[in-house]
């Protein structure tokens, strides 16, 4: 008996390293000590030195059950951005900049081209948020998950300047809401969406008009990375005083995250179209509204709160890193909380 009959490969192991370093080397930063490889990624602190009152931030994030889909459709290129964006985006909503990120993959046996593919789409995602991959785990666990099954959860860290905070301490009545768009169901709900719809590769591959394309592309595609998006935004002069990262527990749960106590945020559900993608899951579900809403992101991937003599310069910004936004509602007095009108 060894390692290998019971189920753990560690050639593959190997190969799957070689396989991704390419697609690593594509995120280094200069900070970034040492190659792949080492029992720990080394990055140097020597430019934070450099700020008045530098804060470390950090988050850590998997991608849920959107994973099921990556794996019926074999399509696995693209599950590592979301895995970067649940990360570097909860970062990018407190006012930081990420610096660098390490992925974890679960496997039930380890294919090193699939494993290499996973990794590309997270070196995407790093790219997109310009933080280095610094390293990373892809652990067999034969027996416990199937061969063709895997999971993927990553963690990142940022920094930002203490007065560069973003807190919502300072929203008050009168502050407008603008809302950054989602790319569609993102990294949540999809236990209910895999309620809705067939798993099945059939269901995913069926093409829908009122998509554009078919359910599983539509389902798959990545979480929107808006790093860049808020940093024009502050490049620009404004001041953001609030933010909200809508992820799991839609407009209900994560508005009222950025809002401090004896305000409301006032939004008004036409001031944008829904995407096609909820309805659907809506209609096909027979999903009540404020289901939706306190469950999905509705097609809109952040929220941030900015004093109304800034509203035109922020959808400016915006617009300079192609992001669609809408003034969405505004903050009132009132009992701490979302009212959807």
């Amino acid at each position: 008996m060894d390692y290998k009959n019971a189920g753990v490969d560690i050639e593959a192991g190997y190969k799957s390293v070689e396989l991704m370093k390419e697609h690593i080397k594509k995120t280094m930063r200069p900070e970034v000590l040492g190659g792949i490889g080492g029992f720990a990624g080394a990055f140097s602190l020597n430019k934070i030195k450099d700020m008045e009152d530098p804060v470390l931030l950090s988050g850590t994030d998997g991608c849920g059950t959107k994973v099921q889909l990556a794996y019926i459709m074999d399509k696995h290129d693209t599950i590592g951005i979301d895995a970067v964006a649940m990360c570097v985006n909860d970062i990018a909503c407190s006012g930081g900049e990420p610096l660098f990120f390490l992925d974890y993959i679960a496997c039930g046996k380890n294919y090193p081209e699939k494993i290499a593919t996973i990794v590309k789409g997270v070196a995407e995602g790093c790219i997109q948020s310009e933080a280095a991959l610094v390293g990373g785990e892809t652990a067999e666990h034969p027996g416990l998950m199937k061969e063709e099954e895997y999971d993927l959860a990553g963690f990142a860290v940022g920094v930002v300047e203490r007065k560069d905070l973003i807190t919502g301490e300072d929203i008050k009545p009168g502050d407008t809401l603008i809302g950054i768009a989602s790319t569609g169901v993102h990294s949540n709900g999809f236990s209910l969406v895999r309620k809705v719809f067939d798993m099945t590769k059939e269901a995913l591959d069926t093409y829908y008009d009122e998509l554009g394309t078919t359910l599983g592309e539509a389902l798959l595609a990545p979480t929107r990375i808006y790093v860049k998006a808020l940093k024009s935004v502050k490049n620009a002069g404004v001041k953001i005083k609030g933010c909200s990262h809508i992820t799991g527990g839609g407009f209900y749960e994560n508005i009222p995250r950025m809002l401090p106590d004896g305000v409301v945020a006032k939004i008004k559900k036409d001031s944008y179209e829904v995407p096609a993608i909820f309805k659907l899951l809506a209609k096909t579900g027979d999903i009540e509204e404020q289901m939706m809403y306190n469950t999905y992101n509705m097609g809109i991937g952040m929220c941030i709160a900015v004093d109304p003599a800034d509203v035109d310069k922020t959808l400016k910004a915006l617009e300079l890193t192609g992001d669609k936004a809408y003034v969405i509602g505004s903050v009132a007095a009132g009992e701490k909380g979302v009212e959807l009108c």
